[in-house]
């Protein structure tokens, strides 16, 4: 049941209507993962509304030194749900990080580079908000095991639905697996995550997210797709999240656990994220022209062309892990191609034809994946694309070819994403001036997350995932 709360004395009027017994106080950590702790509903009122609940930032990836470790979370009210997973009656209130000593926002939470952006969109006069909707792929396995150790090193995962267990002894093995790239659309009994995936989406809809579909993906092995309608930057960014935490809490409900880890397998197809984007005036899209190629307007051109620019940057926001850059390889279906289409799904930007409505209107980004902090990566995508705006950028002609089959000559002038997380830090060392813009991104959250980036995660380019990347990311 969506929970129409605005104001703290809604908040309140829920807690006692609900009879809520735990109230869950979520935030997301710099890498991507949401935090919580939990208290009692008295500890909520307009005291911990204003001044905030104190808790330890130095124990979070990429906030705080031991020294200076005292922050507050704020909660959010017009962002509770009822955690459908939890025993007691439990209320979850996302929630913005205060520094308590300056009493200002925190500058790494990356709700608040969110909330700036969108701030800054409006700053711009470019337009009033902007719209993003995700389509984050995941897997479903059955089995996963990975360890290092000094005599050790090894990952491990298993599915029914894989490939490779059409000679397993399953007292019977009734076949029906998938093979490798042949896993999009299938019926049951080839697809059979479909009660899964539906439970998914009705957990996503009693909390009050809308969704659009939901369907089995390309690889074998149990990859799934549950596409959520779009909303604005922030909120959608917030949704990502329930997202992750619904999918993995009803997989391990079932005995299976889900994991948005970009390349889990060798040899078949990775998850990705493509990211639909917009930006509009009141009712007006501003992406729309009836006129032009593929429906899309001169500023969303320009919205392109900044994409593309500052692709080799924002890719160590939108796919930022090295298990990313198995996915993100030359000769496959994967994005790589700094180019933009109507309908090349090779090509990083993307403008969708399924509809001829103006409202429909979109550019899709397609280099990014699930492993990505979505407050931080979809700021950075709009910044990007406002940068494009702002110094009238082209984007050159469209692409819709076979971008495999070109000609040497126009194969040459395509540009290719970077092949590893290190190269695209390296490249948004370089390249950040455009998201400093409004002080939405601060030097502050750029150093952090390069210097988190290389301490934590950059190791040699390697094709098969490494027994450390699991342990980095499988949890992503």
């Amino acid at each position: 049941m969506p929970l129409a709360c605005q104001t703290p004395e809604d908040l309140f009027r829920l807690i006692r209507d609900q009879k809520v017994q735990i109230v869950d106080l979520r935030f997301t950590d710099l890498p991507g993962t949401w935090q919580h702790f939990s208290v009692p509903p008295d500890a909520i009122d307009d005291n911990a509304l204003a001044e905030g609940i104190g808790f330890d930032g130095s124990s979070i990836r990429g906030f705080q030194k031991i020294q200076e470790s005292d922050m507050v979370l704020i909660p959010d009210p017009t962002s509770a749900f009822l955690d459908p997973f939890t025993e007691a009656t439990t209320l979850v209130l996302i929630s913005n990080v205060r520094d308590p000593v300056t009493g200002q926002r925190y500058t790494r939470d990356p709700r608040y580079v969110a909330e700036k952006a969108e701030v800054y969109l409006k700053s711009t006069a470019i337009g009033d908000i902007s719209y993003f909707g995700p389509e984050a792929e995941f897997f479903v396995f059955n089995d996963i095991r990975y360890g290092q150790g000094i005599n050790h090193a090894f990952y491990y995962v298993d599915s029914d639905e894989g490939s490779w267990n059409t000679g397993r002894d399953e007292h019977p093995n009734l076949g029906h697996k998938p093979r490798a790239k042949e896993g999009y659309f299938p019926v049951p009994p080839v697809d059979t995550l479909q009660d899964m995936r539906s439970e998914m989406i009705l957990k996503l809809m009693e909390i009050g997210i809308r969704i659009e579909a939901h369907h089995h993906e390309v690889a074998t092995a149990g990859q799934n797709e549950i596409d959520m309608r779009f909303d604005s930057l922030t909120r959608m960014a917030d949704k990502l999240m329930i997202y992750k935490y619904v999918v993995k809490n009803v997989a391990h409900g079932r005995g299976m656990t889900a994991t948005f880890m970009p390349k889990p397998l060798f040899g078949d197809n990775a998850s990705g994220m493509h990211v639909h984007q917009s930006i509009w005036r009141g009712e007006q899209n501003l992406f729309y022209s009836e006129d032009s190629y593929a429906g899309l307007s001169e500023l969303g051109r320009m919205y392109i062309a900044g994409i593309l620019a500052h692709a080799p940057a924002l890719l160590a926001l939108c796919a930022p892990t090295t298990n990313s850059y198995r996915r993100l390889v030359p000769g496959y279906e994967a994005p790589i191609n700094l180019v933009y289409s109507q309908r090349n799904r090779s090509a990083a930007c993307r403008i969708p034809m399924y509809s001829t409505s103006p409202k429909a209107k979109r550019v899709e980004v397609r280099f990014p994946d699930p492993s990505c902090n979505g407050y931080l990566a979809f700021a950075a995508m709009l910044m990007a694309g406002l940068d494009g705006i702002q110094r009238r950028m082209s984007p050159g002609e469209a692409i819709d070819k076979d971008l495999y089959d070109l000609e040497p000559e126009e194969a040459k002038a395509v540009k290719s994403t970077p092949g590893s997380l290190a190269e695209v830090l390296n490249a948004l060392e370089a390249d950040h001036d455009f998201l400093l813009k409004g002080d939405v991104f601060t030097r502050d959250v750029i150093e952090t997350w390069l210097a988190y980036k290389r301490e934590k995660e950059v190791d040699p380019v390697a094709i098969r995932p490494h027994p450390y990347e699991f342990h980095l990311y499988y949890d992503a």
